[in-house]
C-alpha cells in the first residue's frame, strides 16, 4: 500500500454499503469513488461533461471488486437528482453513503464585476446542489428507516475569505451551516452529516499547481506543511467518517489543509 491509498484499517469496513459521489468524474470526487470502493462500497458516480473520467472512475471501482454506475446528471436540477437517486436504487441499491462533491470555482472576480448569473450558478452549483442530494437522501433511508453518511467537501474559505472569490465563499459558507443544521435534523435517525474542509489540493480546480512545480513551490511556501494536499487525503476523511469509527462525528467540519487556514496573521 502506498500512502495514497487507502489505510488497510478501513478495508472491508463499508461491505454491504452503497455510496453516490456527485462529480465523481475527477479530483476529489473520483478519489473518494475510489475509496470508497476499496473500503468496501458499491459506488455509483454523477457527472456533467467528463464522461471519460467518470468511467475511468467506474473501472477503478469494479477493479476493487465492487459494483460501479456512472450517471451523467446537473446537480442543480431537482428532477435530475431524483431520478438519479432513482437509478442507483435500482441497480446498486439505496444510497447510504453520499458524498457531495460536485463544483465549480470562481477567483479573481470582485464584486464589482460578478455578473448575477455567475453568482447564481455558483450557488446553485455547490449549495443548492448539496441541498438537493442530500434531501434526496435523507428522505429516501428515512423511508427505509436506514441509517446513513453524508459527506459535503466544502473548503476553508467557507471561513478564510481571499479577494475576488466572494460567490465561493458564500456558496462554501452555505454549505457548513446547511450541514450543522441538517445534522442536528437527522441525528435521531441514525443519519450522520458532516463536511470536509479542504485547503489547496492537486486537482483540476487548481491546474496551475497542479501542473507546474514551480507554482506548487511558491504556493506551498503559505502552508506549513510546506506542500499542496493529495485527493486522497481527503478522500481517507470521507471515509474515516462512513465508516463505523466516524459513527460519532456530525454536524462538524474537518478541516484537512496542512495548517493554512491558521495562517491569518500573515503580513501582520
Amino acid at each position: 500500500m502506498t500512502d495514497h491509498q487507502t489505510p488497510s484499517m478501513f478495508a472491508g469496513t463499508l461491505i454491504g454499503r452503497v455510496a453516490l459521489v456527485t462529480g465523481g468524474d475527477s479530483g476529489i470526487g473520483a478519489a473518494c469513488a475510489k475509496a470508497l470502493a476499496m473500503a468496501g462500497a458499491d459506488v455509483a458516480v454523477t457527472y456533467l461533461h467528463d464522461d471519460k473520467g467518470a468511467s475511468e472512475t467506474v473501472e477503478a471501482v469494479k477493479a476493487a471488486g465492487r459494483r460501479g454506475l456512472a450517471m451523467r446528471s446537473d446537480a442543480r436540477d431537482e428532477a435530475a437528482v431524483e431520478h438519479g437517486f432513482d437509478q442507483v436504487e435500482r441497480e446498486l441499491g439505496t444510497v447510504d453513503i453520499l458524498v457531495t462533491s460536485a463544483g465549480i470555482n470562481t477567483y479573481g472576480i470582485e464584486v464589482a464585476d460578478l455578473t448575477l448569473e455567475q453568482w447564481e450558478n455558483m450557488l446553485k452549483t455547490d449549495l443548492t446542489g448539496t441541498f438537493l442530494a442530500s434531501r434526496a437522501c435523507v428522505r429516501r433511508l428515512r423511508a427505509k428507516k436506514q441509517k446513513g453518511t453524508i459527506v459535503a467537501i466544502s473548503s476553508v474559505h467557507a471561513d478564510v475569505v481571499r479577494s475576488g472569490s466572494s460567490a465561493y465563499a458564500s456558496a462554501k459558507a452555505g454549505v457548513k451551516n446547511f450541514v450543522e443544521t441538517l445534522g442536528v435534523e437527522v441525528a435521531p435517525d441514525g443519519i450522520t452529516v458532516n463536511a470536509i474542509a479542504p485547503g489547496m489540493i492537486l486537482t483540476p480546480m487548481n491546474k496551475t499547481a497542479e501542473d507546474w512545480w514551480v507554482v506548487r513551490k511558491v504556493k506551498g511556501e503559505f502552508i506549513p506543511a510546506k506542500r499542496p494536499g493529495r485527493p486522497e487525503e481527503v478522500a481517507n476523511v470521507a471515509v474515516f467518517l462512513a465508516s463505523p469509527a466516524g459513527d460519532y462525528f456530525t454536524a462538524s467540519t474537518l478541516t484537512i489543509d496542512g495548517g493554512l487556514s491558521k495562517m491569518l496573521a500573515l503580513g501582520a
